[in-house]
């Protein structure tokens, strides 16, 4: 009997073996099919018109602690300091810049209306606020409201593809959502659709992202889902490895708006030849990646003719990963009038605003 029972317990470890698998490949195709975060609605309610750029949005900061004076003397409003120390770094990268008393232009549509900077601006008549109330940063207007942007899509894949995208940034409070949405073909039956979402919070030191999803569904195909959870000082990526990551990381949606953000404060130049280092996490792998900006082109859009600032990756992203190059435009609050999306030299889409952004009440 007993070397019955040693045949046997190599046929007992093969079941045992292969129940295991078959319910990890389970539990797998579950959580490939869990469903993404529910999509926050907001109500978009003006048209965004072209108009001259605004002056860099203030930030709060603390104030000294006030000094005794007679009760006749009459003491100016502290003034507000412009700029913000980029994601992960020590210093600002632009000295810091008085913000100029209101006036008509700040009023003009497409910019930040001077009722928000005042909010967001240390006045006299403040009491001398605590540490623990300055850590409180409620977001403002650094940030732009909730957008949603249409665009006109072209591009190649095994031929020339034409479609339609829409991105969709969403604030609510501190919890933000940016959506990029993108079909190839005619809208009713797309042929590839892909959806990139990225869910998080807005913090003083920029977009803090804990979850990124992709949503790919190719007509005839199996539909493909990669996800990225991030915990702070590190991040699960798609094949469920879990690494560390700098200060200020961002993920393929989120990075489109941390540009954004870093423009509208002056924490970043406009300059031809300046580069931003953003770390990036993309599915496969992490990038210092780095836009140069190449300097300004003139766009022809829906809108008429729009002034933008050309930025492109200084090198290519690998293993599929793809790469995305920004044509923003200050007079439209920084927001990307254009992107082309490239996973080599022969795939890309290239994306071209076809109507006026939509806004949310500011």
């Amino acid at each position: 009997m007993r070397w019955l029972a040693l045949l046997l317990l190599p046929v007992l470890l093969a079941h045992l073996w292969l129940g295991e698998a078959v319910h990890s490949l389970r539990q797998g195709w579950t959580e490939a099919a869990a469903p993404m975060p529910a999509r926050l609605v907001v109500s978009y309610v003006r048209e965004l018109k072209a108009a001259r750029p605004a002056a860099p949005v203030a930030q709060r900061v603390a104030k000294p602690k006030p000094v005794a004076r007679p009760a006749q003397a009459k003491v100016p409003p502290e003034p507000a300091v412009a700029g913000i120390a980029a994601a992960g770094a020590s210093a600002p990268f632009a000295e810091p810049a008085v913000v100029e008393a209101p006036t008509e232009a700040a009023s003009e549509p497409g910019t930040l209306p001077t009722s928000e900077l005042a909010q967001t601006s240390p006045a006299a008549s403040e009491p001398a606020a605590s540490a623990s109330a300055i850590d409180e940063v409620v977001p403002g207007p650094e940030w732009p409201p909730s957008t949603l942007l249409s665009y006109r899509l072209s591009g190649n894949y095994r031929g020339e593809v034409h479609g339609n995208a829409q991105v969709e940034w969403i604030r609510q409070g501190e919890h933000y959502q940016m959506h990029l949405d993108v079909a190839i073909g005619p809208s009713f039956a797309p042929l590839i659709s892909r959806r990139m979402s990225s869910d998080g919070r807005l913090t003083p030191a920029g977009i803090a992202p804990q979850r990124y999803d992709e949503d790919t569904r190719v007509m005839f195909s199996q539909r493909r889902r990669s996800t990225l959870l991030f915990h702070g000082d590190s991040v699960t990526m798609a094949n469920g490895s879990r690494e560390p990551v700098p200060s200020g990381v961002q993920d393929a949606a989120s990075q489109f708006v941390q540009l954004t953000r870093l423009f509208l404060t002056g924490a970043e130049p406009l300059r031809a030849g300046h580069v931003i280092d953003i770390p990036l996490v993309l599915p496969k792998r992490q990038y210092l990646w780095r836009y140069e900006i190449l300097g300004e082109e003139e766009l022809q859009t829906a809108m008429g003719p729009l002034q933008t600032w050309h930025l492109k990756p200084s090198k290519a992203a690998g293993g599929g990963d793809l790469t995305a190059e920004v044509w923003i435009a200050p007079s439209l609050q920084y927001l990307p009038v254009r992107l082309r999306i490239r996973q080599d030299e022969q795939t890309y889409i290239d994306l071209m605003l076809n109507a006026a952004p939509k806004q949310g009440a500011p």
